[in-house]
């Protein structure tokens, strides 16, 4: 996550959010991890004082122990990347304490070009695209390094220590506007049962739809749409109503 822009007060954002009809507010602090930073748990707390949909917080989860003190701070699920890709046994602890359904994987993943480098390929899960064969990489640190994991057999493995949600990032989409990886959303949806929400490239409510209609996911995560005003929540919520997409009626 490069070239990042300010787009204001989260707390006052979260509640002009759920004011305006979001269904969940998903916050990450993208730096955490890279900085060594721990949770922003004073944050949450006074978030969650005039918020009240299903709050996900995710950034410098490193311990069971953060798990609680963000569910303890207001939070409902948490998010974890980097420390659960270099302690995998966290997920597996996590969901035992403070059950699956507050355990979310986050997967930051990149398209891997087969023909660009076959040996990287080998042992992957091979997806066909419009571009040619690919495999996706796990990316830490708020993509500052990649990993070389398969993401489709990492989402599978973190299912099976207990996580129950999958936020699913693209990297390659992430800030152009031009959608998101339907390919890698419907891969990671299809070889998992829990669910997988979309994230990464949205530009428009079509976009979002297309998340639903094409690629299966089960929610679909949009920032910098919202954060300015380019299509404000109730707009694109009866959008997707008109377009006969279930949804919560809150415009």
């Amino acid at each position: 996550f490069k070239q990042i822009r300010y787009a204001g007060n989260p707390v006052e954002l979260a509640t002009k959010y759920y004011e305006d009809g979001a269904d969940e507010i998903v916050i990450l602090d993208i730096t955490a991890s890279h900085e060594r930073r721990g949770t922003m748990v004073d944050v949450i707390e006074r978030l969650t004082e005039n918020v009240f949909i299903p709050i996900c917080v995710g950034g410098g989860l490193r311990k069971v122990e953060d798990y609680t003190r963000m569910l303890k701070a207001g939070a409902d699920k948490c998010s974890t990347n980097t420390a659960a890709i270099h302690n995998p046994q966290l997920l597996t602890d996590a969901s035992k304490v403070v059950g699956s359904q507050a355990v979310v994987i986050g997967i930051d993943a990149k398209r891997r070009y087969v023909e660009e480098d076959k040996e990287a390929a080998k042992g992957k899960t091979i997806v066909d695209t419009d571009q040619g064969e690919v495999w996706f990489d796990c990316s830490i640190y708020g993509g500052r390094e990649f990993t070389g994991m398969d993401a489709i057999a990492w989402a599978q493995e973190c299912q099976d220590r207990g996580a129950g949600e999958v936020l699913l990032t693209s990297m390659d989409g992430d800030g152009t506007k031009d959608g998101y990886d339907l390919v890698l959303t419907k891969a990671i949806n299809d070889n998992v049962d829990i669910p997988v929400i979309a994230s990464g490239g949205v530009g428009n409510p079509q976009h979002i739809l297309e998340a639903f209609e094409i690629a299966d996911a089960s929610a679909a995560l949009a920032a910098s749409i919202f954060h300015f005003d380019e299509y404000p929540v109730p707009v694109v919520k009866k959008f997707l109503k008109e377009k006969g997409v279930p949804i919560r009626e809150t415009f």
